[in-house]
């Protein structure tokens, strides 16, 4: 049989086939000669990871066989896959090329933040950073108010401290600085980050109770921390006061007293009664002698920021610890990913200064955003800098963040699948200051069971916002608001699309009702109904009866029999009852919306122009 072009079938087949032959060769050959490819005569420079094709340009080979030769060496990579520096050194280095290795941008702006170290002739002796810890309850809050001779405990919802709190105490000429951390084991995380930034921990053991479970945390942190422990012995003036017990106590976790032929200085003291704190001044200047505490104070200012808010009137606050240096108003500074200029510095007693030293807690104003609390704070020349920095570490989150968020290993899909059963508690958590809603989140994790998950989807500083709403009713979650208010919008949107807003002010009881929620035990509930609010326009003093708000109605009605809540720039700062309620020289039993009217509260008299009044009343509603 014949083709078109008058050859045999037969012949064209072979032809055909014979060109395939021959084409195999050529690839042969040529993938002979690809593996006897001649080396690469180039200088590369490698600042860390970088992509295969990005190594094949700077080597001026093709990528299928930079491919290849990652394969004979056992990486299996793809065009787009990231090499850490090493392989693509080695590689690189076996294909010929010299490699240069250079500080990636992150080293570089580490070294830059880090600064030159200090010469011993530069450094001066430094006050002590002293940082208070404890059991809750032993007793540290009113330990420093003996010390400092102020009263913080009473202002305190619960008698517990909430926010890390700073104060510098002046002793025969020395000056000494409290760290003062919160005692509830949910504050493990804020009391480490005090461990980190101190040079002695107190540790506050009450005399009737000795060593408790948080008494044994601190003692873990400090010693993680390498801080040396001085030990308050307080409550001494109870009748069932027994220090020696304490003592005991103390040494199975090998801290032995100095009159039992230790080296932990133990101090008997009654933050009641002021006896023995002297000794215990006494005992803290003594240690930080010992350690020899010195800084340079003539250098730029690097510290820690130890809290973080946010303010209505004034924007993001943070307080910093100065470590070394000294810190002046109008100084640029990057703190973890933001950056800023110092617009004021204001001192542990509310007073506004122009500089800090080595050792001194100050406020400071002037952040573009909330930075971290435990987040680095250094000051540098330029602002433009500052600002790279701080956008180049937003940007290595910002791709962290988003190379954790995207597909799944087998591990993980395979633990799903057993997870199946797993249910998921979602929560929102906001909170008055960054601490305690960093670990609010982390004392409600630790909650999850076999059969229920707490997982928390977002926690942030700042009154409850529909944005929150939103994210809540999407995912199905409850939103715990710790000491903040709930905007009046948002709370609409929530009884709109019925997502369950619980609002709390001292931290253990929020833990406790998720914790009976995730057991099936809730009590019945109370549920809160706002039924009005008025903003505060004037304050009148009114003698033998205190302080009588003239307040404007502003949404719904004021009920004289109900419950209010007083907030202040987003935050609650009391709950009580309505004393008085008067419409000129009336007692009356409600005020309209767009009325105005006279409010006095039972027990609260630091009302202030401006503050909010929402009223509410509680409804029994069965659990669910």
């Amino acid at each position: 049989m014949y083709d078109q072009g008058g050859r045999r079938r037969g012949e064209w087949d072979d032809n055909h086939y014979g060109s395939k032959k021959r084409k195999s060769q050529k690839s042969a050959n040529a993938r002979q000669h690809d593996v006897s490819m001649p080396p690469v005569q180039r200088h590369i420079v490698l600042s860390g990871s970088i992509q295969v094709k990005d190594l094949a340009d700077q080597l001026g080979v093709k990528a299928n066989e930079l491919i290849k030769r990652l394969i004979a060496l056992g990486v299996m990579a793809a065009v787009n896959q990231e090499l850490d520096r090493d392989t693509a050194t080695i590689v690189a280095t076996d294909l010929g090329a010299t490699v240069e290795e250079r500080a990636t941008q992150e080293e570089q702006e580490e070294l830059i933040l880090q600064g030159e170290e200090d010469s011993p002739e530069s450094r001066t002796e430094r006050p002590p950073v002293v940082t208070v810890m404890g059991h809750v309850d032993h007793g540290k809050t009113s330990l420093l108010d003996r010390i400092r001779a102020t009263r913080v405990t009473q202002s305190e919802a619960g008698g517990i401290t909430q926010h890390i709190g700073a104060s510098v105490i002046e002793w025969h000429d020395r000056k000494v600085v409290f760290l003062d951390t919160p005692g509830h084991e949910a504050f493990t995380s804020m009391r480490a980050r005090g461990a980190q930034v101190t040079d002695v921990a107190v540790l506050v053991v009450a005399a009737n109770d000795g060593v408790m479970p948080q008494t044994i945390e601190a003692i873990n942190h400090a010693k993680a921390a390498n801080v040396p422990i001085v030990v308050a012995i307080n409550k001494i003036d109870l009748p069932d006061a027994n220090p020696d017990k304490v003592r005991t106590e103390m040494s199975n976790f090998g801290l032995i007293a100095e009159e039992w032929g230790g080296d932990t200085i133990m101090v008997p003291v009654s933050a009641r009664s002021g006896e023995g704190i002297d000794q215990l001044l006494e005992a803290l200047i003594l240690q930080a002698d010992v350690l020899e505490l010195k800084a340079n104070a003539n250098r730029a200012a690097q510290g820690t920021i130890i809290e973080a808010k946010l303010d209505k009137g004034r924007g993001p606050v943070a307080t910093v610890l100065v470590s070394r240096g000294r810190l002046n108003v109008g100084d640029v500074f990057v703190a973890g990913a933001v950056y800023g200029r110092v617009r004021a510095l204001i001192n542990d007693r509310g007073q506004r200064v122009k500089s800090a030293g080595p050792s001194m807690p100050v406020e400071v104003l002037g952040f573009n955003q909330l930075p971290e609390a435990g987040d680095d704070f250094v000051i540098l020349a330029d602002e433009k800098k500052a600002k790279a920095i701080a956008d180049s570490r937003q940007d290595r989150m910002r791709r962290q963040t988003e190379s954790g968020g995207h597909g799944v290993s087998l591990d993980d899909f395979l633990q799903r699948l057993k997870d199946e059963a797993i249910k998921d508690l979602n929560l929102v958590i906001k909170a008055d200051v960054h601490g305690s809603a960093e670990a609010l989140a982390q004392s409600v994790m630790k909650l999850s069971t076999d059969e229920v998950r707490v997982r928390v989807l977002h926690s942030g500083v700042g009154t409850v916002t529909e944005t929150d709403v939103m994210l809540a009713q999407a995912s199905h979650a409850i939103i715990v608001a710790f000491g903040v208010s709930v905007e009046s919008k948002a709370r609409q949107t929530a009884e709109k699309e019925h997502v369950d807003i619980r609002s709390y002010r001292v931290i253990y009881d929020a833990i406790d009702d998720i914790n009976k929620a995730l057991k099936g035990m809730l009590e019945p509930k109370y549920e809160e109904v706002i039924v009005g609010r008025a903003e505060v326009r004037e304050v009148f003093r009114v003698p033998k009866i205190g302080a009588v708000a003239g307040c404007y109605v502003t949404d719904g009605k004021i009920l004289r029999n109900g419950k209010t809540r007083v907030i202040r720039d987003g935050s609650i700062i009391h709950e009580g009852n309505i004393a008085s309620l008067k419409r000129f020289k009336d007692d009356v039993r409600e005020v309209a919306t767009n009325f105005e009217c006279g409010i006095g509260l039972e027990k609260f008299n630091d009302i202030k122009v401006g503050d909010i009044f929402e009223v509410f009343t509680e409804e029994e509603v069965k659990a669910s």
